[in-house]
C-alpha cells in the first residue's frame, strides 16, 4: 500500500480509502459476516482509511464497520471518515446541513462508531437552504469540542467550497470521480489544488461498471439503486460495454486488471489523493487495492481519453434520486 498526504489536513493515509455505502442497504442486501470480513482484509493489506456515512442505513453502515474496526485495530491506527446532513422526511431522503440537524448526526455517529472523536467530519451534499454561515459555525464548534478532528464536504463545486470557506475550514473534497464521469477535471480541481484541499474520490469503479463483469444481460435487484437508473439500461449502457472491452485490452496490455486500471487512472491525476473503494466480500479487494502502486503516465491518460472519447457520461444517483 501506498500512503499519502490528505491535503492541508497533514494526515497520512493510505491511498485507497474503503467505503462503506454498500452496507447501508442502497446497493441490496449483503452479508454482515462477509463485510466484516472485508473490513478486515482491507486492514491486512495495508489500508488505513475508513470512509462511512450517517445517511449509508442510518447508523447500519458506522456500526458494522466499529465492530469490525474495533476488533482488530487500535484507535490510533486508523482515520476514520463520516458524513452527515442527510435525514430521512418519510419516504423521502432530504439534504440538511442545519446546525441542529449537523450537530445531532456528528453526536449519533460518534456513538455508532463507539469513538470520542471523528478524524474526518463531512458535509454530504450541499444544502441550498441553509445558510452557509451555519453550516460552518457548527461544524468549527464540533471541532473546539473536540469530536472532530477535520472538516471536508462532498459533492461540493467550487463556489459551495468557497461560500462555506468564508466561514470556516474546508480541508477536503469527497467528489464522484471515474473514467465515465470527469467533470471535476476543471474548475473543481483547480480549485482544490490551489487551496491544498485534499480530495478523497468516490465511485472509481463506476458504481460497478468497471469492474469488468457487466454484460447486456445484467440485472439488479429492486433494491439496488442501480435497478432503476438510466446510467445501466438502454443504448447508453450497451455503448458504454463497448468503450470497457476497449479499456480491457489496454489493461491487459499493462498486465493489470480493468479494475485495477480504472482505480489508478483516478488516483494519477495529481490533484486527487486518495480513491474510495467498497467491498461486500474479502475476495473483491484483492483485484482492486494493487492499484495503489500503479503508476499511470500522462501519456498514458492521453491514451485512455482517446479511447474515452467514445463512451456516455455516467451521473450517478442524488439524494432526490435515491
Amino acid at each position: 500500500m501506498r500512503y499519502v498526504r490528505l491535503g492541508k489536513t497533514e494526515l497520512e493515509v493510505s491511498a485507497i480509502a474503503f467505503g462503506t455505502w454498500a452496507f447501508g442497504g442502497d446497493w441490496g442486501s449483503f452479508d454482515a459476516h462477509e463485510s466484516g470480513a472485508a473490513i478486515h482484509h482491507a486492514l491486512d493489506l495495508g489500508v488505513t482509511f475508513f470512509d462511512t456515512a450517517q445517511a449509508y442505513g442510518f447508523g447500519v453502515s458506522e456500526r458494522l464497520l466499529a465492530d469490525a474496526l474495533w476488533e482488530r485495530a487500535r484507535r490510533d491506527e486508523v482515520i476514520v471518515a463520516t458524513k452527515g446532513g442527510l435525514r430521512m422526511e418519510g419516504q423521502t431522503l432530504l439534504r440538511d446541513a442545519s446546525a441542529r440537524w449537523l450537530r445531532q448526526g456528528a453526536e449519533s455517529s460518534l456513538r455508532n462508531l463507539r469513538t470520542d472523536y471523528i478524524d474526518l467530519y463531512q458535509v454530504h451534499w450541499p444544502d441550498p437552504r441553509t445558510p452557509p454561515e451555519e453550516t460552518a459555525r457548527v461544524l468549527e464548534d464540533l471541532v473546539r469540542e473536540g469530536k472532530i478532528r477535520h472538516l471536508g464536504v462532498s459533492n461540493y463545486d467550487a463556489k459551495q467550497m468557497d461560500e462555506l470557506a468564508r466561514y470556516g475550514r474546508v480541508e477536503t473534497l469527497q467528489p464522484p470521480y471515474h473514467m465515465f464521469r470527469r467533470d471535476i477535471e476543471g474548475q473543481i480541481l483547480s480549485y482544490t489544488a490551489e487551496h491544498d484541499i485534499g480530495v478523497l474520490v468516490y465511485g472509481p469503479l463506476a458504481h460497478g461498471l468497471l469492474s469488468g463483469r457487466m454484460t447486456p444481460e445484467t440485472k439488479f435487484p429492486a433494491a439496488d439503486w442501480r435497478s432503476h437508473s438510466s446510467d445501466f439500461t438502454g443504448k447508453s449502457f450497451r455503448q458504454n460495454l463497448h468503450v470497457i472491452e476497449r479499456l480491457k485490452k489496454s489493461a491487459d496490455g499493462r498486465g493489470i486488471t480493468l479494475a485495477q486500471l480504472a482505480v489508478a487512472w483516478t488516483i494519477s491525476h495529481p490533484a486527487v489523493q486518495v480513491a474510495i473503494v467498497g467491498a461486500r466480500r474479502a475476495s473483491q479487494l484483492d483485484g482492486t487495492l494493487s492499484a495503489a502502486e500503479v503508476r499511470l503516465s500522462e501519456g498514458d491518460r492521453g491514451e485512455i481519453a482517446r479511447i474515452l472519447s467514445e463512451a456516455v457520461p455516467v451521473t450517478g444517483p442524488s439524494p432526490e434520486g435515491m
